[in-house]
């Protein structure tokens, strides 16, 4: 299993919240940081999480796979927030 969905289900974070969250992720990435700010996990490891993702961001590609989205979707919506 991918180490993001892991962690987020470590944190009793459900597959709805966490298919939510990827598919956040593929639209509006500011909306997805929002997402998971209200999913309670205590900041120590939400800045564990952020620090996995910032040093290994080929994870969110495998998350998207593992849950069946598009990741091309996640690099349009960067590309966009980027300009």
């Amino acid at each position: 299993m991918n180490p993001i969905i892991a962690t987020l289900k470590d944190h009793n974070v459900s597959d709805e919240q966490i298919a939510e969250l990827f598919e956040a992720l593929t639209q509006n990435p500011m909306m997805a940081m929002a997402m998971v700010q209200q999913l309670g996990i205590p900041p120590e490891k939400l800045q564990q999480l952020m620090a996995v993702v910032m040093t290994q961001p080929h994870l969110i590609k495998e998350a998207t796979d593992e849950l069946g989205l598009d990741f091309s979707k996640v690099q349009a919506a960067k590309d966009k927030l980027n300009q």
